[in-house]
């Protein structure tokens, strides 16, 4: 990402969650001043194999509010670091249109660059200097003048926990650390909107916690505006809103809570004596147009209030000479809402892209790979 020029001072820049600047000509869209990110038809195109198009992002709109923790859910190839890439201004979409606090990544670019925090997949500090360097540098190259990059260093240093290790050379780090003092980095100029894709990758559970407690922190303390890319179901969960993007498109989104919701009934689990005559006392104890199954994990069913089916089922089963070992009753969790929109569960490898049609109007540019 490129940052500011040097001679641009930081403190002359909008605070956090004020209203989004005008355009020229003195105009401002709705989407912009209610909208921290929004889309509408954002398509990303580029060469693949054998002169075929591989359509990384197709047809993507989307809205997120100011102050919200929003998050793109997907397996890998599933256009999201593509997606974040477009809003960051880094990549050039083939078509559609994006704003960026405010700005349009098209036509201001440098104003979406000054505007965002952007954590990456992959760690981009230095290994052999302290802490504290890593952070004064970036501060510098961001604009901000010597005596509030030191003071902003030592800030977000505080905010992430990582004061007492200031002076520590970043090698000497755990993986943990090293994702934090990239979170702190990333909050040097104040963004108004933190991008982080795949914040946790090669995180043990522990500092995954760790790194997701400090992002509440800075949620609540700032009102920042939080975007985040993964393929962690309990990630998700974290989030206000997520959306689930499968082959470029985004295919649903919700709070957590709404989009297991419409998925309705609870995964009831029999082991029994008898798997298979067991199913089919199943089928004949559920309400009609229920389908049971059986696999290697026993006899399954979705019902509604499945805790209160597993003493009617069990009765049933007994009634018939079967002995139930273990029955479990399962809410709907994000794997399964990802499975009911996309027919498969969100571990499963991503099947090879089939190339199509350009969309209308599009164009086909070479600049990243789809992620």
């Amino acid at each position: 990402m490129q940052p500011p020029a040097a001679g641009d001072d930081a403190r002359t820049r909008a605070p956090l969650l004020t209203a989004a600047p005008t355009e020229p000509g003195g105009t401002r869209s709705a989407a912009q001043s209610a909208y921290a990110i929004s889309t509408r038809g954002l398509v990303k195109n580029y060469p693949g194999p054998d002169g075929t198009t591989v359509h990384a992002v197709r047809g993507l709109d989307l809205d997120v509010r100011q102050g919200e923790t929003y998050a793109f859910l997907g397996p890998n190839g599933a256009g999201k670091s593509t997606t974040v890439s477009l809003l960051c201004a880094i990549a050039r979409p083939t078509a559609g249109q994006a704003t960026v606090a405010g700005a349009d990544v098209v036509a201001r670019p440098d104003r979406v660059r000054r505007s965002v925090g952007m954590l990456f997949q992959h760690s981009a500090l230095d290994p052999d200097l302290t802490a504290e360097q890593n952070l004064y540098i970036h501060a510098r190259l961001y604009g901000l003048r010597r005596r509030h990059a030191r003071a902003r260093v030592t800030e977000t240093l505080e905010t992430v926990g990582l004061a007492d290790r200031r002076r520590a050379p970043v090698r000497t780090l755990s993986g943990g650390m090293r994702r934090r003092l990239e979170l702190a980095r990333g909050l040097l100029h104040e963004p108004r909107v933190l991008f982080l894709d795949e914040p946790t990758t090669g995180l043990d559970p522990h500092a995954r916690a760790q790194v997701w407690e400090h992002l509440r922190v800075l949620r609540d303390l700032h009102g920042s505006t939080l975007f985040v890319t993964t393929h962690y179901l309990e990630e998700a969960e974290n989030c206000d809103r997520l959306g689930i993007i499968d082959h470029g498109r985004l295919v649903a989104q919700g709070t957590p809570l709404a989009l297991k919701s419409e998925i309705g009934d609870d995964l009831v689990v029999l082991r029994t004596g008898d798997d298979e005559t067991a199913r089919q006392v199943v089928g004949r104890t559920v309400p009609p147009g229920l389908v049971v199954t059986r696999d290697t994990e026993g006899v399954s069913v979705r019902v509604p209030d499945g805790s209160a089916w597993i003493p009617r089922l069990c009765a049933a089963l007994e009634a018939h000479g079967i002995a139930v070992r273990a029955a479990s009753a399962t809410p709907p969790t994000l794997d399964d809402v990802f499975f009911h929109h996309t027919g498969r569960s969100i571990h499963t490898p991503q099947p090879h892209r089939t190339p199509a049609a350009p969309a209308p109007g599009a164009t086909t540019q070479a600049t990243e790979e789809a992620s």
